[in-house]
């Protein structure tokens, strides 16, 4: 499993990319993907709705559970990916890129999020 090294962590699994133009691009990690099996339901913030760091904004179901989606900052959506809705196993098969969750304008981070390496540990990787 590798994490990429410009992405950081939070320690519900979701990373978070560095802000552009104050938006950041959030999504679950490979440990997760893997943990959930395969993916066939996501269910996503709306553009527009407020988020809250380290609340529940989503689920995605598997042929295993269903999970919480949390989200790693504070912020408004700004974009959804509608990929990902239409084809759910992108989570599986390209969760730092194609499967991608939803675009955030960052209003307040939290300072708990990991570095990639800082993740693989918790992760146990």
């Amino acid at each position: 499993m590798s994490n990429p090294q410009q992405l950081r962590y939070s320690k519900e699994h979701e990373w978070l990319s560095a802000a552009e133009d104050g938006v950041s691009t959030v999504g679950i990690t490979e440990h997760a993907a893997n943990a959930l099996g395969d993916v066939v339901f996501v269910q996503l913030p709306a553009v527009g709705d407020s988020v809250t760091a380290g609340e529940t904004c989503g689920e995605l179901e598997s042929t295993k559970s269903v999970s919480d989606l949390y989200s790693p900052v504070s912020g408004e959506i700004t974009e959804v990916n509608e990929d990902v809705v239409g084809d759910p196993s992108l989570v599986n098969s390209a969760p730092f890129e194609g499967g991608w969750l939803f675009k955030v304008r960052v209003t307040d981070e939290p300072g708990d999020l990991l570095s990639a390496d800082e993740y693989a540990a918790f992760a146990g990787a």
